[in-house]
């Protein structure tokens, strides 16, 4: 069958080639205000969600011109059409319909193509509207996005992979998550990974600093694939002596950064550290999903309450990371080793979620509705619109009439609610704010 085709197409000068770099991650079209700037196809390897496909850049459409030039323009397009399994028809929502475009929606309607409107250019709430007056294109339901902002170009591509549901050539091999064990020395990083993986691949003693490096264990199980990375303990910096050490602590911090879900492990017996929480406190900074693991259970003497209060004792000191899971377990005896990549993938399912921008700005509406934004000095604060603009970790962009007049506990209050309507468990997500004029 082929991995997909999916390609751009519309009159010049609607930011084709501007949708084109960002599906593609970097700048391969050029981008011009000029008409005819992009004249052939440019091909690139695009990714969403779970799918894979090919992108095709193209000249833009000019059905009625005679120009040389332009009519090759529109054979490469019609060639581009003819190859595609899907199109993305993009216009212009400043500009609204045109006669061009109702020309080119002719000749989409006659490929009998699966094609998907994007209405470009709708980068603020007032142009919204802007959109139903492309109903009359007879091409199906517009999309509002802004290709050079990447607003809503999640919504878009939902839309555009709802086709290849039945092409097994377009799903993604499934991603690895790359999973860092983080902790003190000898709190049982390795033994639990030696436990996950089925074998000693790492050393185990109970000499602290025995592992002096970040290792990585490749894992494949029915949960997923994984990478385990096996850090060095981190000890209090007058106790880090040795030059290598010091290494250790910088490839410690590497591998966080390099890591999707962060798993803190703390020894029952001692409970949590100051270093402890340093540690984790530089993945919750990033925004990492984080699982905290207490291990040694098997050694604490215990009645039905135990577990609670050990639970309650950590959340208190990592209060600043209220959204982390937690699990109790004996690496040495396997109690509960089994529910750890289950309980990974959960907190990575919640990391690369996204979210549909309607369904997103109806949370945020009611929010406001619930709890009025404050006045700063003699503004208020006006939210206009909300965004998601990243996953891994998720990022939201609210636009508002004025950044100054956004009060820490107004903005808590906003991430309290996207928790409360969404499952981000297990992650750190990013709320920022935007001036609209921006």
């Amino acid at each position: 069958m082929g991995k997909p085709i999916v390609a751009i197409v519309g009159r010049p000068n609607v930011g084709k080639s501007t949708l084109f770099n960002k599906l593609a991650g970097k700048r391969i079209s050029i981008v011009e205000d000029t008409p005819g700037v992009t004249r052939d196809r440019i091909y690139a390897e695009a990714d969403w969600l779970k799918y894979n496909f090919t992108i095709i850049d193209t000249g833009g459409i000019e059905p009625e011109s005679s120009d040389v030039i332009v009519s090759q323009m529109r054979r490469q397009a019609q060639i581009a059409i003819e190859m595609a399994d899907v199109i993305i028809f993009i216009v212009d929502g400043k500009e609204g319909i045109t006669p061009a475009d109702e020309e080119v929606a002719h000749m989409l309607r006659k490929s009998k193509k699966s094609i998907v409107l994007a209405v470009n250019k709708i980068d603020r709430v007032a142009l919204q509207e802007n959109i139903y007056e492309f109903y009359n294109l007879g091409i199906g339901d517009p999309i509002a996005i802004s290709a050079s902002q990447g607003l809503s170009l999640g919504d878009m591509l939902d839309e555009v992979v709802e086709y290849f549901k039945d092409n097994e050539d377009a799903l993604l091999k499934e991603e690895r998550v790359n999973i860092a064990f983080v902790g003190k020395p000898n709190v049982g990083k390795s033994s639990l990974i030696n436990k996950l993986l089925g074998e000693n691949r790492v050393i185990v003693s109970n000499i602290p600093g025995t592992t002096r490096d970040a290792i990585d264990s490749f894992l494949d199980t029915e949960e997923g694939k994984f990478t385990l990375i096996d850090t060095a303990g981190l000890r209090r910096k007058s106790k880090v002596k040795e030059e290598i050490e010091r290494y250790s602590v910088i490839r410690t911090y590497a591998s966080i950064e390099k890591a999707d879900v962060c798993i803190l492990m703390i020894d029952a017996e001692e409970g949590i550290s100051e270093q402890d929480e340093k540690i984790i406190g530089y993945a919750h900074d990033l925004n990492k999903a984080i699982l905290v693991i207490v291990n040694k259970w098997d050694l604490i003497e215990k009645d039905d309450k135990t577990m609670y209060k050990f639970k309650n004792d950590i959340k208190v000191k990592l209060a600043f990371m209220p959204y982390a899971k937690f699990l109790f377990i004996s690496a040495k005896t396997g109690q509960r080793v089994h529910k750890v990549l289950s309980l990974a993938k959960e907190c990575y399912a919640n990391y690369s979620k996204r979210i549909k921008t309607g369904v997103l700005n109806d949370v945020i509406s009611k929010a406001i509705m619930m709890k009025e934004p404050p006045v700063m000095g003699t503004r208020r604060l006006k939210i206009y619109y909300a965004t998601q603009v990243a996953t891994k970790a998720p990022t939201f962009i609210l636009f508002v009439n004025d950044t100054g007049c956004v009060h820490f506990s107004y903005k808590r209050y906003l991430e309290n609610k996207l928790r409360e309507n969404f499952d981000f468990s297990g992650t750190g997500i990013k709320v920022e704010f935007r001036e609209r004029k921006e």
